[in-house]
């Protein structure tokens, strides 16, 4: 497979990108964000595993444990009212 899925919940996209064990969270995030053409910045998204939120983005893939093949999410970490 030698892919990870991040679905980037502002854009509804799902964003295919080569897996890379030594790569921290923090950029698998940011290069998802970017793919999805997201112009808000970092700090306002949480990446998500399995649906538990990944708070040390410092981490690696590989030290986080996620898997070849795996499907992450990106999404705000506050939720927008809706008018």
């Amino acid at each position: 497979m030698n892919r990870l899925t991040v679905m980037v919940h502002d854009a509804w996209d799902r964003i295919p990108l080569p897996f890379n064990g030594d790569q921290q969270l923090a950029e698998v995030k940011r290069q998802a964000l970017d793919a999805a053409r997201v112009t808000s910045p970092d700090a306002e998204y949480v990446i998500k595993f399995r649906g538990a939120a990944l708070p040390d983005e410092s981490l690696t893939v590989h030290d986080a444990a996620i898997p070849e093949g795996a499907s992450l999410i990106v999404l705000r970490r506050r939720r927008r009212p809706v008018a």
